[in-house]
């Protein structure tokens, strides 16, 4: 019996120590993928967006032939955003895209005793796609010039007169949208952002505005922040929802595989030994591959098809190789009933678990601790002495 558990040992540390270079392989996959993909596809989608409102400005005298500027208030804004949330997979992840619809409606006034008025519109990003681009003062569309980072024009108001300035525009980019009032600390007046999303898992990012108001509607939210008047350094921002990620997951499961296997090679070997089975570390071997199937199937399939689709198929494939093998070697009985059970307890669910975020913990120690009850409770009344001497 002691060969036979150093033997047992000796097959578990070499199935953990593939398992950690399967999880080392899968870890350096996804690293290199976040960052080319990464880039790629804000190349091609857009990147993170940080709007701010249109920038109104007046030279009020020269100095040592440097303008003296004045940036004008903004008395009032009326801003509307729709975000749509558009997942995208590439390779071993997913990234968080989405469309923006933004529209927002100022009112300005000209402070000072100038009448030509700069009105500069900064883009979120500069090497972003603006479809459907309004500017309009007053109700009426102005001529534009492009800069490096926006749009701009020139008007002229009479001292102390108001002007309303409107900006819209289609745009798309991932993982986050934001507004921002001003670079430090601004004053903003009479001011409400109204967004509307197409999902329910709404995150703000950190040091950043929560709404005022909220409401589920449909599919998603209609948020709002109202301030009157307020001064503050904070924007207001929405993280975009991530789906499951594939390879850190698939990463993830490897690295836990031996734990896995070990409540896996403590049952057989209690029920081997209870009902005098002869199972030679052999068969403990196959046993151990048929395990490692699982997650090197599972490490090569979650960039081509669903994550939860992969993982059904790779369940399949690891249980049909051990009962396949313990229908020959003990029995069809022993095979069906009490190893496909014991797999489809320590390899599936046990794998399972990873996928509900902050509760992996909790639910593999439920199972540890109830496994144990059984484990306890089905050999109280054996005779361990009498029992490893007929071993």
């Amino acid at each position: 019996m002691g060969r036979t558990v150093g033997a047992i040992i000796f097959i578990f540390l070499i199935t953990t120590f593939a398992w950690f270079i399967l999880a080392a392989s899968i870890t350096s996959r996804t690293t290199e993928s976040a960052s080319e993909l990464g880039s790629r596809v804000s190349a091609t989608w857009g990147a993170p967006q940080t709007q701010t409102p249109p920038r109104a400005s007046v030279i009020t005298q020269v100095v040592d032939n440097k303008p003296q500027y004045v940036v004008l208030p903004i008395e009032r804004s009326r801003i509307n955003v729709a975000l749509d949330l558009d997942q995208r997979q590439k390779g071993l992840l997913w990234f968080a895209t989405y469309r923006v619809d933004f529209h927002g409606d100022y009112i300005l006034r000209n402070t000072t005793d100038q009448d030509e008025i700069t009105l500069l519109l900064t883009f979120p990003v500069a090497g972003a796609i603006y479809d459907n681009l309004v500017l309009r003062v007053d109700g009426q569309p102005v001529q534009l010039t492009t800069v490096d980072d926006g749009v701009s024009t020139v008007i002229h108001r009479p001292s102390g007169t108001p002007f309303r300035v409107e900006v819209g525009y289609r745009s798309q980019g991932h993982s986050r949208w934001s507004y921002s009032f001003g670079s430090g600390v601004a004053q903003v007046r009479d001011s409400q952002l109204d967004m509307r999303t197409n999902f329910h898992a709404i995150d703000f990012p950190t040091g950043t505005l929560s709404p005022t108001e909220k409401k589920e509607v449909g599919n998603g939210w209609q948020l709002s922040w109202r301030y009157t008047n307020i001064v503050t350094g904070y924007e207001i921002g929405m993280v975009m929802p991530e789906k499951l990620q594939p390879g850190p997951l698939a990463g993830r499961i490897s690295m836990f595989a031996p734990v896995s296997l070990l409540f896996f090679f403590f049952v057989m070997f209690l029920i081997a030994t209870l009902r005098n089975i002869d199972l030679h570390p052999m068969h403990y071997f196959f046993l151990a591959t048929s395990f490692f199937s699982f997650h090197l199937l599972l490490a090569y399939l979650v960039d081509h098809i669903s994550i939860h689709l992969a993982f059904a198929i790779c369940s399949a494939v690891s249980i049909f190789l051990v009962v396949s093998y313990l229908r020959v070697v003990v029995s069809p009985k022993f095979a069906l009933r009490e190893a496909a059970i014991a797999q489809f307890v320590y390899l599936v669910l046990f794998s399972y678990a990873f996928f509900f975020k902050g509760f992996t913990g909790l639910a593999i120690t439920i199972g540890a601790i109830a496994s144990l009850f059984i484990a306890m409770q089905a050999t109280a009344r054996v005779n361990w002495r009498t029992q490893t001497a007929e071993a």
